[in-house]
């Protein structure tokens, strides 16, 4: 087995001996929070009876332990910690061959693990602040049925981690590398498609669910401080104004320049203040598409966009913002957003359906709602409660205050189910629930009648599984695609030429986009 260098240009697959390290420098941005978290608690306590016997006269000596011991506490766990996180590093290789990921890692507990890279379902480069001060970024790529394992190289140059993207994300796609550039593969070019201002942000942040949560917090209080007749009950604000300006500090720098690019790869997100973070989709690994607004967001015509992806949902560590399609967008960014991942919506106006769908009600656009008895168990929602299917997907919407549209792709339906209660079945009633990978959609039809929504079951069954028959293959750019000649019913390709630039991407094809 051999170590070797990162390649100088682009990047080479390798060979079955050839292995790699990741930056030495990792070490330190992933321990520098471990070190500070041993001083602070070792420190704190002391310096604050230091002070205590400084106020007081006394002899510090008299009462706590010498500064020389202390010292050599936080020295030892320093050490400790260096020499772990060094050890760590020295025992993590990585490879990328043709068809898999390999990462072995630990020195008293071995870790081998590999992933075969016709499976990888989105890609991340991630730049904590420290790691953007030596250039440095995390590679982080999800697997279908990868949830919280999910695998991740921390930290390589930012050159070397998009280089390294690019030929992972060349080999998913199935394109074949020209023999004479030695297996090569630079950075595929994008074409940016949406940006969001900084203004548009601080307002959604300003109109979201936090500040809901304050006004409520405020009014329950003040009656609170009226009752009692004691102004001390607004000692309470303190923690709370706390809490409310790290919520939105949080929402804030995480939106913060968020940008949507397309390029033969797939959709690529990039947002962050602090932490930046670029994440690439590949086409076709949407399982599910969320659309959703609150009363505040409905003034000014703003809607969110959240999507499904294999090994995303199961990961609470991003608080689920790498589900985030759009954080914040007008009924036409939303259209255009979805045309990136659902680029046949099976219907001739899109725009008057989907428009139907997350801002209508009633009968119109074809949208099937739930029958008028349905009132006595949902007086509000009953006529918002709806489905349409199109010859590529089906569409659920709900919510009168809170609204939502969900779109499942045919080919991505995991299975279906009806639910009914005591009192739904006494009036006829049935939810019909569709199953998509874990995430923050949730498929559902409230309060559909009984005869509808087994004939739904039956018909959207049929069509999942004649989609997934003629569905796209998971190596998008492979010659056998429908786009490169071949027929599919639903297909929609539409041509995307690359800059010539001398790399194995160069290259003018037609995807579905």
């Amino acid at each position: 087995m051999t170590l070797s260098p990162p390649a100088p240009a682009g990047f080479q697959t390798d060979a079955a001996e050839q292995w790699h390290r990741v930056h030495p420098v990792s070490p330190l941005v992933r321990g520098w929070v471990a070190v500070v978290g041993v001083m602070v608690l070792f420190g704190r306590n002391s310096f604050e009876d230091m002070l205590r016997s400084a106020s007081s006269g006394r002899d510090y000596g008299q009462q706590g332990p010498p500064v020389w011991l202390i010292l050599t506490v936080v020295a030892a766990a320093v050490v400790v910690f260096g020499v772990a996180f060094f050890l760590s590093w020295y025992f993590t290789r990585y490879q990328v061959t043709d068809d898999q990921v390999r990462i072995n890692s630990g020195f008293l507990f071995r870790q081998q693990r590999q992933a075969r890279i016709d499976r990888v379902q989105a890609i991340d480069v991630v730049q904590p602040l420290l790691a953007r001060i030596f250039g440095l970024a995390e590679l982080k790529f999800e697997v279908a049925d990868a949830g919280r394992s999910a695998m991740k190289l921390s930290f390589l140059k930012m050159d070397e981690a998009k280089r390294l993207r690019a030929a992972i994300l060349a080999r998913a796609s199935g394109l074949a590398v020209d023999p004479t550039l030695t297996g090569t593969v630079a950075e595929a070019p994008e074409r940016e498609i949406l940006a969001l201002s900084p203004g548009r942000i601080v307002g959604a942040t300003l109109l979201s669910g936090i500040t809901v949560a304050a006004l409520v917090l405020i009014i329950v209080l003040g009656c609170t401080v009226l009752w009692l007749r004691s102004w001390a009950a607004l000692a309470g604000l303190i923690p709370m104004i706390l809490g409310l300006a790290a919520a939105y500090w949080k929402s804030f720098s995480a939106d913060f320049n968020f940008r949507i690019a397309l390029s033969p790869d797939g959709v690529r997100l990039h947002y962050g203040l602090l932490e930046t973070r670029a994440q690439t989709i590949p086409p076709g690994r949407v399982q599910a598409v969320g659309i959703t607004t609150n009363p505040l967001w409905r003034l000014v015509g703003w809607y969110r966009v959240r999507v499904n992806v294999a090994g995303y949902g199961t990961d609470r560590r991003d608080r689920g913002g790498r589900t985030v399609l759009l954080p914040v967008g007008t009924a036409a960014e939303v259209l255009t957003v979805l045309g990136l991942v659902l680029p046949d919506p099976g219907v001739g106006k899109p725009g008057e359906i989907f428009s139907a769908g997350f801002a209508g009600s009633g009968d119109g656009s074809g949208f099937i709602h739930s029958p008028r008895r349905a009132r006595l168990i949902d007086p509000f929602a009953w006529r918002r409660n709806a489905y349409r299917s199109t010859e590529t997907a089906l569409l659920c919407r709900r919510g009168v205050f809170f609204r939502s549209l969900e779109v499942v792709p045919h080919e991505r339906t995991q299975s279906l189910s009806l639910f009914q209660g005591p009192l739904m079945r006494r009036l006829g009633l049935v939810d019909f629930e569709l199953h998509s990978t874990a995430g923050p959609v949730t498929p559902v039809v409230h309060h559909m009648d009984v005869h509808e929504a087994r004939r739904l079951f039956t018909e959207q069954s049929a069509r999942a599984a004649r989609a997934r028959r003629i569905g796209r293959p998971d190596r998008w750019m492979s010659l056998t695609h429908p786009a490169y000649g071949g027929t599919a019913a639903g297909s929609n390709p539409v041509a995307t030429s690359c800059p010539k630039n001398g790399t194995a991407q160069d290259t003018e094809v037609q995807h579905e986009r």
